[in-house]
């Protein structure tokens, strides 16, 4: 399994928006809404590496009010 944390900026006033987006999204396990120097923090689990690009390629860096991402991925799971 291929796990990864994706922080998000968004658009000023669209998080709520793009939770629902984002939790419709296959793959996609857990959305939090955060403070900080980003806006949402998402966790993927696909079944291989080359689906979870595909995620957040075409999926997650698409929506619209997507301003920037951060991919950090799992390389050992404990």
């Amino acid at each position: 399994m291929a796990i990864a944390f994706v922080l998000i900026n968004a658009e000023l006033g669209a998080e709520n928006e793009l939770v629902n987006q984002l939790k419709a999204i296959e793959n996609v396990k857990y959305v939090y809404v955060l403070y900080g120097a980003y806006d949402l923090v998402v966790k993927i689990e696909a079944p291989n590496s080359e689906i979870l690009k595909k995620t957040i390629s075409n999926n997650i860096r698409q929506l619209k009010n997507v301003r920037s991402t951060l991919t950090m991925t799992v390389i050992d799971e404990n």
